[in-house]
């Protein structure tokens, strides 16, 4: 878990922000077949700091599912070995903790305007899946007429191999794009393993501090995964040099390459009220 602060001021100076994009592919025309318009590419949403927090020693970002209301308790999601406890253990699943952290909320140029404090840790686990999900003391509807600041939407879906990503960092202030490379089966890091984690391309070379930050995708605007770790030192399977390991149980590590936990499956779990109810229907996160 290299993406919390901790390591992380000496990678700074070697950081390069590099945009992954190439120019779509063309199939080429015979001769005798008539021109044809070529497919526009999909719009881009802006992305940009708005709603992303800062933590003491993560990143992260207010988030909603598509049925938050707006007086509703906000959510915070950052990663479960964000917690201000410690890493929570392999099996364990951390559910209503009472909590007084506190968020430095940014606006869309990444000034702090607010800090936003927890009333507790609504859920965190880093069985399975690497996230925390806080509760905040203020609803959508404070933090938006206060300070003109939008929650980002979790999408329910799937992540599309291919697709486009920021990875937004309100630690470091810093945005990382890239494209979805593939899923990994199982993702073991030390004593915990993941399942079916989002692999980047290599241009999202996110660094210690960048842990919690919303993976947002640039077509739809909303959040798909929660940025987490990535293979330092090209060692194998150990802390801070995850490997990916097969339904067959083969093992490849890639070095320098980072990883992220997919979020859909956060929504299922969300019942009225913004409350997480492990015991909805469709709910497959970790339960005590």
């Amino acid at each position: 878990m290299k993406k919390s602060f901790v390591g992380a001021l000496g990678a700074v100076s070697a950081l390069l922000l590099a945009a992954a994009g190439a120019a779509p592919a063309v199939a080429a025309q015979t001769s005798d077949a008539p021109a044809t318009t070529p497919a526009k590419a999909a719009p881009v949403k802006a992305v940009n700091f708005a709603g992303t927090v800062a933590l003491s020693n993560c990143s992260g970002s207010v988030i909603r599912t598509p049925n938050s209301q707006p007086n509703d308790p906000a959510l915070v999601l950052s990663n479960g070995h964000c917690l201000e406890s410690g890493f929570p253990g392999p099996g364990e699943v951390i559910v209503d903790q009472p909590s007084t952290r506190s968020f430095s909320l940014l606006n869309a140029s990444g000034t702090k305007v607010t800090t936003l404090r927890a009333s507790k840790v609504a859920y965190a686990t880093m069985t399975d899946t690497d996230i925390s999900i806080y509760q905040l003391t203020k609803t959508y509807a404070q933090i938006q007429s206060g300070y003109g600041i939008s929650a980002l939407t979790l999408n329910d879906a799937h992540p599309t191999q291919g697709s486009a990503i920021k990875v937004v960092s309100g630690y470091w202030k810093r945005t990382y794009s890239c494209n979805v490379d593939g899923f990994v089966y199982r993702l073991k890091e030390g004593d915990w393993t993941w399942k079916d984690s989002v692999r980047y391309t290599s241009s999202c070379n996110t660094i210690g501090g960048t842990s919690g930050s919303p993976v947002i995708d640039t077509t739809t605007g909303k959040v798909v995964a929660v940025n987490n770790t990535g293979n330092e030192d090209g060692e194998r399977c150990t802390e801070n040099n995850p490997c990916e390991v097969d339904q067959n149980g083969n093992v490849t590590v890639r070095q320098g390459i980072n990883y992220a936990q997919e979020t859909y499956i956060i929504v299922p779990c969300v019942g009225a009220g913004n409350k997480i109810d492990l015991s909805r229907a469709g709910c497959t996160l970790p339960k005590p």
